[in-house]
């Protein structure tokens, strides 16, 4: 099992997404064993031994490493930007250097586009220290599926990656065709600015950008005299008094230049993202609810009193004073986590039914989309209500109560919706106790704006024992 920070959290976070159909009596016991065993060896448990002892009890074959995909799968997207930033170097420093014999290069604009490249390598750092993801249309291309809860907490720190490992490619081919273009071409440097500057002034700025670099190699800082010499008007591209040498004299400030201005700054900060998305993967698996809920199984004892009696079922009174209404007549119903599925019973749907999916699988941009869907064709109704089709078995949840407070501030005023708790099976009605967390729930919302109802008995049905109010 690698060690890798990143990698780690992902399998982990697969383990645990698995472990949710097992049972926690199951879970209990398994993990305090690993725990005694780790103790019996003079080790510490953590998520890396404990996720080597789940591949051992999955068995040869059984392991899934989601990790190592989302690994290879971004090394592929790194490689894409490495390439391109590859390219976008060359290409870029040969358009800087462009030189037909007649005009002078002039270093003032590689000075601003230096200036440029580093703006961008410091804005992309900031985007991923701030949870930004201004590369959001970009994901959605390069990722087949939506990522997860955890994955997409990394997502800023990932991309940010991606694009200093592409800028560090782009600055070492730039470098790199500097260089060999050096060497093969007898290139003229100058400098020229529309602004009314004087060269002492050009002069001080130079030797600011050359501070880094000035004691080590004092040929990479152009004197005074030089930049005197070297300046050009483009009205008058030739120059008499100048010796052709002192043209070729700026190159070593030019190198120095990208070198300590472009392509450092890219690998350290390339360095910094690689440092900061490993600490963010720590502390994410750190506070990752299945570690809290993993370190609380290893640490408490188990207690087996070999009583075979299962009270699952011997649930306490908790009967409420609400009960189910009559189900309203609406064309608008919303399958709420999968509900309804592979079909709604027949005695809900009219011809003019409307059916709406939400919350389960659906992102937040489709919840958000059938309620403003449903806002809009309710505005010119006399009495709105909606019906909420739900799954008996399953409680509430928290984003159910989002959802509906976020429907009850859009929806018009007076839209009542009504919750229909479906059985396994949909043409019978479900239990009385999994009916009663439905209800203790709409206790919990605005009065009058929620109620549970129940499906009406079918006539020809034998099993039917009457309404559960």
């Amino acid at each position: 099992m690698s060690h890798n920070p990143l990698r780690l959290l992902l399998d982990f976070d697969d383990r645990i997404q698995r472990d949710r159909d097992q049972a926690p009596a199951f879970l209990h016991r398994r993990d305090r064993r690993f725990a005694l065993d780790c103790q019996q060896r003079g080790q510490s448990p953590d998520a890396a031994l404990w996720l080597e002892q789940m591949d051992r009890l999955s068995g040869p074959g059984n392991a899934r490493q989601a990790g190592r995909a989302v690994q290879q799968r971004w090394r592929r997207i790194n490689g894409g930007f490495a390439a391109a930033g590859a390219v976008f170097g060359v290409l870029t420093m040969a358009g800087l250097l462009f030189y037909d014999g007649g005009q002078r290069i002039n270093v003032t604009v590689i000075i601003a586009f230096v200036l440029l490249q580093l703006l961008l390598a410091l804005a992309t750092t900031v985007q991923s220290l701030a949870g930004w993801q201004p590369w959001s249309w970009l994901q959605r291309r390069l990722q087949a599926q939506p990522p997860g809860t955890t994955l997409a907490q990394l997502q800023p720190a990932l991309m940010a990656r991606a694009a200093h490992t592409g800028g560090s490619l782009f600055a070492l081919a730039g470098l790199l065709t500097l260089l060999v273009m050096l060497v093969v071409q007898d290139l003229a440097f100058g400098w020229s600015t529309t602004l009314n500057t004087a060269a002492h002034s050009y002069h001080s700025l130079i030797q600011a950008i050359a501070s880094p670099w000035g004691g080590l190699w004092p040929a990479a800082e152009p004197s005074r005299e030089l930049v005197e010499a070297t300046r050009f008007f483009r009205a008058s591209p030739g120059s008499t008094g100048t010796d052709p040498v002192q043209w070729g004299q700026w190159w070593p400030f030019v190198v120095m230049l990208w070198l300590t201005w472009v392509l450092l700054p890219r690998l350290l900060l390339l360095a910094l993202s690689q440092w900061l998305l490993a600490r963010k993967a720590e502390r994410l698996l750190q506070r990752h609810p299945g570690m809290q809920a993993l370190m609380y199984r290893m640490e408490t004892p188990t207690l087996d009193t070999g009583n075979q009696h299962n009270d699952a079922d011997d649930l306490p009174d908790t009967r409420t004073r609400a009960r189910p209404g009559q189900l309203q007549d609406s064309q608008y119903i919303i399958c709420w986590a999968g509900a309804g599925e592979p079909e709604l019973p027949q005695a809900l749907l009219a011809q003019d039914s409307r059916v709406l999916k939400a919350g389960g699988r659906a992102s937040l941009a489709e919840d958000d989309g059938v309620l403003e869907s449903l806002a809009e064709q309710l505005a010119g109704e006399r009495a709105p209500s909606v019906v909420l089709v739900t799954r008996s078995w399953e409680p509430p949840t928290g984003e159910l109560h989002d959802f509906l407070d976020q429907a009850r501030a859009r929806w018009p005023d007076g839209t009542t919706l009504t919750i229909l708790p479906l059985a396994p099976d949909a043409n019978r009605e479900p239990a009385e106790h999994l009916v009663q967390p439905w209800l203790r729930f709409t206790e919990r919302l605005p009065a009058g704006f929620a109620n549970v109802a129940l499906l009406p008995a079918l006539p020809d049905n034998p099993y039917h024992t009457g309404s559960t109010a």
